[in-house]
C-alpha cells in the first residue's frame, strides 16, 4: 500500500495515536494516505470511527507481530 507519511504510535496508549494522527493529518493534502503503526490494542475501533467521524477513509488495516497498522485516506 503506498503512503505518503508514516506514523510511528508504537508504545503510545490511548488517546495518544488518536492525537498524533489528527496532527499527521494536518500536514497532508486531501486524497492522501497516512500509514500509522500502533500498538494500542483500542486504536483499531478509535482510529476506525475516527477517521469516519473527520471524513476520512479507512483504507486498510492488519496486525503483524502486535503492531496495529492503518492507512487511512485524507477526505
Amino acid at each position: 500500500m503506498e503512503s505518503t507519511k508514516v506514523l510511528d504510535a508504537k508504545g503510545l496508549a490511548c488517546p495518544m495515536p488518536i492525537v498524533k494522527t489528527k496532527k499527521a493529518m494536518n500536514d497532508l493534502a486531501t486524497g492522501e494516505v497516512l500509514e500509522i503503526h500502533a500498538t494500542d490494542k483500542g486504536a483499531k475501533n478509535d482510529l476506525t470511527a475516527w477517521a469516519t467521524s473527520g471524513g476520512h477513509e479507512l483504507i486498510k488495516h492488519e496486525e503483524e507481530n502486535d503492531v496495529f497498522k492503518f492507512w487511512i485516506k485524507k477526505g
